[in-house]
């Protein structure tokens, strides 16, 4: 079964490939800055590379309307709830991707999570984790990905200098 899973996860993923190729040939992209479409592209590759581990994505892009921002995946690794904050980049810097992911952001992450957990039907919130995914879609190079599980937390310590 693990086999038949992997073959329609694969043919998904070229099929999604195989629409962005015609679409670009045919002159049809939507009108987006170069940097959003690397964004873009790094969240599909984000995507098929946690389906292939075994992670259930339950939400892409997740917004409340109400909130600035929004949480790139979500997903459920058996009971535990993942938020996944991904960052694509098309060359490997001298700093690397995940450090995009500042204090910020992390606070930004944190409110949009307690507010999808409120809003999940369960009697008690699940088990979360923050992750973050960087992509590297370097041309002409495999799709490079590395994984930070459990990048931060629900709070963060706070160091204090004299």
């Amino acid at each position: 079964m693990q086999w038949l899973e992997q073959m329609r996860i694969n043919t998904l993923e070229r099929t999604l490939n195989g629409l962005d190729r015609l679409a670009h040939w045919r002159g049809r992209e939507a009108a987006q800055s170069a940097h959003l479409v690397t964004g873009l592209k790094g969240e599909d590759a984000a995507y098929f590379y946690l389906c292939r581990k075994g992670y259930v994505i339950v939400a892409r892009r997740w917004s409340t309307g109400n909130l600035p921002g929004d949480i790139d995946l979500i997903a459920w690794q058996n009971e535990l709830l993942c938020f996944v904050e991904v960052k694509t980049r098309t060359a490997h810097d001298i700093t690397p991707a995940e450090t995009a992911v500042d204090n910020h952001k992390r606070n930004i992450l944190r409110r949009l999570a307690r507010q999808y957990v409120r809003q999940l039907p369960r009697p008690a919130a699940p088990e979360v984790r923050f992750d973050v995914l960087s992509v590297y879609l370097v041309p002409g190079q495999p799709h490079e990905f590395l994984h930070f599980e459990n990048a931060f937390g629900w709070s963060e310590r706070r160091e204090y200098r004299d």
